[in-house]
């Protein structure tokens, strides 16, 4: 029938629509720069975390873990601080900071409180082993 509308099936759009950047995602640096200098912030994040793992492979463990964990807590730091962070923008500006936040507080927060010789120390994580039913030894 002419002028009837069909029903059914309908085809999907070429281009995806509806689905913008996050943002922030715009790169730091503009096109004149080579591609790890216009993606600086997330190149310097990569290289401290990579830092670390080489101190803690070099034998410092605590040392490397506490770069590894600084390493996504500098990234929420320039997220929030940044309007455009390029690679780094993954999701809301909010989602990324908070996000960082609380695996980079993890990770240095479990190094800190790490056996032999805890620099910090917690009791509740101290006996942590016994209230899940596995005694630390």
């Amino acid at each position: 029938m002419p002028g009837a509308t069909r029903r059914g099936r309908r085809r999907p759009p070429a281009t995806t629509e509806g689905t913008l950047p996050p943002e922030g995602s715009a790169t730091a640096l503009d096109r004149r720069h080579t591609l790890p200098l216009r993606q600086w912030p997330i190149t310097l994040l990569l290289a401290v975390a990579a830092l670390g793992l080489l101190t803690t492979w070099a034998g410092h463990f605590r040392l490397g873990l506490l770069l590894v964990g600084a390493a996504p807590l500098l990234g929420a730091l320039l997220r929030l601080g940044l309007p455009d962070v390029g690679m780094l923008a993954v999701r809301s500006r909010f989602t990324d900071v908070t996000l960082m936040f609380l695996f980079g507080g993890a990770i240095v927060l479990l190094t800190l409180v790490a056996q032999p010789d805890p620099w910090l120390r917690v009791p509740v994580l101290e006996n942590i082993g016994r209230l899940i039913g596995h005694p630390l030894r």
